[in-house]
């Protein structure tokens, strides 16, 4: 009974962690993709998964910083509420699809 339970727990854990990352990539499909151009494997392949992990820490300010600076254009959407609510879904992303992932998102 134990056994089962670890592993109803553990099947849940699984997707739980995939749906945040799939609702990331959508997020950056559909709010980050226009403002930095590029495709969501080109973005998460940018950084390491401890790299990604830094920048979305204390709520993303590095990210906002690093994107910011490199995006001017983005500067309004990246310190605004609506980024905040994606910014742990997208993080979930870039991780899962970092360059040292082994992992490609399908998407362009």
């Amino acid at each position: 009974m134990k056994k089962l339970l670890a592993g109803i727990a553990l099947t849940l854990c699984t997707f739980g962690a995939q749906a945040d990352a799939a609702k990331g990539q959508e997020a950056y499909l559909e709010y980050l993709r226009p403002l930095f151009g590029y495709n969501g494997q080109e973005f998460a392949s940018l950084y390491l998964k401890v790299e990604w992990k830094r920048f979305f820490k204390k709520d993303a300010e590095r990210f906002i910083k690093k994107f910011g600076d490199k995006h001017p254009e983005a500067q309004e959407f990246l310190n605004s509420e609506q980024f905040q609510e994606i910014a742990p879904d997208v993080a979930d992303f870039a991780m899962k699809y970092a360059a040292d992932s082994g992992e490609l998102a399908a998407c362009d």
